[in-house]
C-alpha cells in the first residue's frame, strides 16, 4: 500500500472511530460516514474492521477511558441480566459489549441457539415483553432472524436496544471459532461472569 492510501485509511479509521465511540455507530456504517465527512470519493478504500477497532480502543484510551469502563460495565451487567432470563436458548453475547468497546451508546447483541426458532418470540410473548422483530446480518453475512427489545438501564439512566438474534441449534458449533486476531468473537454467561469479576479480558 503507497503512503497516501495508507495516510487516508489511518484518516478515515480515526473519523469512524469518533463516530463509533460517540454515537454507537456499527462499523460498516461508521466507515461509510466517515468517508462522507472526509468528502472522500465513494470508492475509497476503507480500512479493515481489525484497523477500526484499534483505532477505536486508541479513542477510547485517549477520550473517555474513565467514563467508558463505567458504561461498559453497566451494559455488560444489563446484558448478564437478559442471559439469564434467556437461558434456556443458549445466549450468547457478541459485538462491543462483549469486546470491550461499547459506551453508552452502544446496542446490546445476544445470539440465541434453539431447536425451535419461534421459542424466544413464544417466551417475549408470555412475560408481555414489547419486541420489534426484523433482521440482521449473521456472522457469515446471512440474514437473520432478529427480535429488538428497548430494555432500561438505571446504572446509565437511559434505554438501551437489546437485539436477539435468533439461530438454529446446529450454527453454535460454528460461533465461537477464533476471529482473525485469534479472540473468541462472543461468549456465554459464564464467560461473561468471569469477565465482570476481572478474572479475564475480551
Amino acid at each position: 500500500m503507497d503512503a497516501s492510501r495508507d495516510d487516508t485509511s489511518h484518516e478515515i479509521a480515526a473519523v469512524a472511530a469518533r463516530l463509533v465511540v460517540e454515537e454507537g455507530l456499527e462499523y460498516a456504517a461508521a466507515k461509510r460516514r466517515a468517508v462522507k465527512q472526509l468528502g472522500l470519493p465513494a470508492r475509497t478504500p476503507l480500512p479493515d474492521n481489525a484497523a477500526l477497532d484499534a483505532a477505536v480502543r486508541e479513542d477510547i484510551a485517549v477520550f473517555c477511558p474513565d467514563t467508558q469502563a463505567v458504561e461498559l460495565r453497566a451494559l455488560r451487567e444489563l446484558a448478564l441480566l437478559w442471559m439469564d432470563r434467556l437461558q434456556a436458548f443458549r445466549p450468547h453475547l457478541g459485538g462491543a459489549v462483549w469486546h470491550g468497546t461499547a459506551t453508552r451508546h452502544s446496542d446490546i447483541y445476544l445470539q440465541l441457539f434453539c431447536e425451535d426458532p419461534k421459542a424466544p418470540e413464544w417466551t417475549l410473548l408470555d412475560h408481555r415483553v414489547d419486541y420489534h422483530p426484523g433482521s440482521v446480518n449473521g456472522w457469515r453475512g446471512e440474514p437473520v432472524e432478529a427480535l429488538t427489545l428497548r430494555v432500561r438501564s438505571e446504572a446509565l439512566g437511559q434505554w438501551v436496544l437489546l437485539h436477539l438474534m435468533v439461530h438454529d441449534l446446529d450454527d453454535q458449533r460454528g460461533a465461537l471459532k477464533p476471529d482473525a486476531q485469534g479472540r473468541k468473537p462472543r461468549g456465554d454467561a459464564q464467560a461473561l461472569r468471569r469477565m465482570l469479576a476481572g478474572e479475564v479480558a475480551a
